[in-house]
């Protein structure tokens, strides 16, 4: 009788499991019919709320201007509206590859955004690890300050800094380093060859320092025990970098390294137009699409090229972050961004 009543309890113990495991996956299957949407909307509601301002604002902001696209196939007549303006096919971007012009800002766009992108990573990943070094953190706080603050400086106000420097008659570089330097003044202005360099070079005094940032706020959430357990087998400073620091920190570069593709047929208009004071001669060094479009729009008015430009900008810069990310989800499927 014992051995009965115990099946029997036993017997009775799976039948409920059984109908606990029915019922959640009931309860599973209506939440995934949507049948409790409204009430998981009001359990959340706060968090819904919370998200909507952001999501209002990307719709405002990167959603609806994507209406502006049909302005890159049309005439616009301001009488006739967007809408009822004559369709002209791909008219307006025959501008953007019809001039030798065209293709020589077309060149220094991806060279410049070429240099950008691979020398970037590299000095922000040395100055971060450097930083991170320190064992004066009062000290590093301080280095990481400076290092950031170039980046909230707006280019106007860069473009003047960098004539204070270059200024023929009355810049530092040529009434005081170059004197000392037995080096004659050199009229920065009208060498379109020294530019190059000189766009390199505030180019990274402005964005390296945003860079470091990034990568120290992931260093922060490195696992100390495993520079701990280095240090007890014996590694140095210099091996705990290589093994561990920047094999953690591959993920955030390729991260990175992934976005920042998506702007390869991008310039920062402030850089290449404002920083060298739109100087006529500099233009062979100087001009990039984003200063071409803008020349031309001015010349000749015509908003429609202008947004073919956008438009072929736009694209570029989606099908290579889509084709990137595809080749690295296939190398290293965690690396990768979707």
């Amino acid at each position: 009788m014992r051995r009965i009543r115990g099946t029997d309890r036993g017997e009775c113990i799976v039948s409920q499991s059984e109908k606990a495991i029915r019922q959640v996956s009931e309860q599973a299957d209506r939440l995934r019919t949507g049948k409790t949407l409204r009430a998981r909307l009001f359990q959340y509601r706060y968090i819904y709320l919370m998200l909507l301002p952001g999501v209002l604002f990307l719709l405002v902001m990167n959603y609806l201007p994507m209406f502006g696209a049909l302005i890159a196939f049309k005439e616009i007549d301001y009488a006739l509206g967007i809408i009822r303006s004559p369709w002209v096919g791909l008219r307006n971007f025959e501008f953007l590859f019809a001039t030798r012009d065209a293709w020589v800002a077309i060149r220094n766009t991806l060279a410049y955004n070429g240099v950008f992108i691979v020398t970037g990573p590299v000095v922000a990943v040395a100055l971060s690890v450097m930083l991170n070094e320190l064992r004066n953190k009062r000290g590093a706080k301080v280095y990481q300050t400076l290092l950031i603050m170039p980046h909230f400086i707006s280019f106007v106000v860069v473009s003047y800094l960098v004539y204070a420097f270059l200024a023929t008659s009355t810049g530092y570089m040529n009434t005081r380093i170059l004197p000392l330097l037995g080096i004659d003044p050199v009229r920065w202005y009208l060498e379109p060859a020294r530019w190059p360099l000189i766009l390199f070079l505030v180019n990274g005094w402005k964005t390296w320092g945003f860079g470091t940032v990034i990568y120290l706020a992931s260093m922060a959430g490195f696992d100390p025990q495993l520079y701990e357990a280095a240090t007890i087998d014996g590694a140095s400073r210099w091996a705990q970098i290589w093994k561990i620091t920047i094999p953690l920190l591959l993920p955030m570069i390729m991260l990175l390294f992934i976005l920042s593709l998506g702007r390869i047929f991008n310039a920062d208009f402030g850089l290449f137009f404002q920083v060298p004071r739109a100087a006529g001669p500099l233009i062979p060094t100087t001009q990039v699409l984003d200063t071409f479009v803008y020349r031309a729009l001015i010349r000749l008015g015509d908003i429609g090229m202008s947004s073919a430009a956008a438009f072929v900008q736009s694209v570029v810069g989606f099908v290579t972050i889509l084709s990137v990310n595809l080749v690295v989800r296939r190398i290293k499927p965690e690396w990768s961004i979707f």
